[in-house]
């Protein structure tokens, strides 16, 4: 898991309070509005999100660019480049 200081994105799903598998299932809907190399930001609070991401990103070809954990907050933010 690589861990991101400077976090940026072109775009944000948030997806608190979203039951599986809403967390797959959305940020592929987000991605279609992006252009090749620009950043999805992904909310959530789902645990299970931050080994599902990161294999949903191989599985569909996208890159995992990393996780910023807010402590002040309760949830990640996930970051997935456009690849294709």
């Amino acid at each position: 898991m690589r861990f991101l200081s400077d976090c940026k994105a072109d775009a944000s799903a948030d997806l608190v309070y979203r039951a599986c598998p809403m967390h797959l299932l959305e940020p592929a809907e987000f991605l279609r509005d992006l252009q090749t190399g620009q950043v999805l930001e992904v909310i959530t609070d789902y645990d299970g999100a931050l080994e599902d991401i990161p294999a949903w990103c191989v599985k569909h070809g996208q890159e995992f660019v990393g996780i910023c954990e807010d402590e002040d907050e309760d949830h990640y933010k996930l970051y997935i480049k456009k690849v294709h």
